[in-house]
């Protein structure tokens, strides 16, 4: 059976109100949970800006790898940015062909 090792250490407050968790978590970002008056729970967290969550949704990652697989399968080619813009002034419609004269 696995048992998780609990680490203990002293950490003194400092007069700014700040502790030291040591050089590992630098720069990371934590969770402080106070449990009751004086008990503090501390993690380690990612955290996701509001704006960026729907990326993290399993739709869009299925989304995202579709979408990369068809651009592995369907490689860049030459356009002409006048001509698609001219398409979308015109409702995005092909332009038709005339007909010839006696055809139907």
């Amino acid at each position: 059976m696995d048992t998780l090792a609990t680490k203990t250490s002293v950490k003194v407050v400092g007069a700014n109100g700040q502790i030291s968790l040591g050089k590992e978590f630098a720069g990371r970002q934590v969770l402080i949970e106070e449990k009751e008056p004086g008990v503090w729970l501390v993690r380690t967290a990612f955290v996701v800006p509001e704006n960026e969550l729907w990326l993290h949704r399993p739709q869009a990652r299925a989304d995202l790898l579709q979408a990369m697989d068809w651009a592995k399968q369907n490689a860049p080619r030459e356009s002409d940015p006048d001509a698609i813009l001219k398409r979308l002034e015109d409702g995005g419609r092909p332009k038709r062909r005339k007909r010839k004269a006696g055809s139907e």
